[in-house]
């Protein structure tokens, strides 16, 4: 069986500081450790080893990487994937959320966070994205068949992956798309199944580590 497991950057904000939509245009350092180190701990802990890192080039998600790389304390390649940066919101990027309902209507923000509906002015490649993921699914089948792989990028790539289930509107009817900071999904795949089975999704390496 060949897995993937996804994980979300850790936090970029403080708990004093007020959040903004932050999208590929914006390279934010992490601002702790914890989300990055729990993922590793836990990944040593449930003995899914990755043969292999990739995380968008992006600061947050490096840095994310290279946190669970260095709990797991293993020599693990890590690789910069571009297809994992973050989307670009647009007119909305670094506007808090408020003054982002204010531009489109909560109405906008809920079908987004429901089926990935993408609000209007919010440059976001959706088949691109798709296109993205299974391309990296086959990258995974063909050259770590058997293994695992952890990538590590951002909310609103993440919540096209379930498209590797082949049916994303029954997934999305089923779960809450929008992934937690620091949480991870895992898709497995058998070599004789058409498509990829989602066995967890949106967990909390901090609560499974208690």
């Amino acid at each position: 069986m060949t897995k993937i497991i996804i994980a979300r950057h850790g936090n970029t904000f403080t708990k004093e500081q007020t959040p903004t939509r932050v999208g590929g245009r914006t390279d934010l350092p992490l601002v702790e450790t914890a989300r990055g180190t729990n993922i590793g701990l836990w990944l040593d802990k449930t003995g899914q080893i990755p043969a292999a890192v990739f995380a968008s080039p992006l600061k947050r998600t490096m840095e994310t990487a290279r946190l669970a790389i260095a709990a797991l304390n293993r020599d693990i390649p890590l690789h910069e994937d571009g297809s994992f940066v973050e989307i670009d919101y647009g007119p909305d990027e670094n506007k808090t959320e408020d003054a982002v309902v204010a531009r489109i209507g909560q109405e906008a923000i809920d079908a987004w966070n429901a089926d990935a509906r993408v609000p209007d002015g919010w440059r976001v490649d959706v088949p691109g994205i798709i296109r993205a993921w299974h391309d990296f699914a086959r990258k995974a089948e063909a050259e770590y068949a058997g293994r695992t792989l952890l990538a590590v990028s951002s909310n609103g790539i993440i919540r096209f992956a379930p498209c590797l289930t082949g049916d994303f509107e029954a997934f999305a009817r089923n779960h809450d798309i929008k992934v937690g900071t620091g949480c991870v999904c895992v898709f497995e795949k058998e070599p004789a199944d058409a498509n990829w089975t989602c066995t967890a999704w949106n967990l909390k390496p901090a609560d499974a580590l208690k």
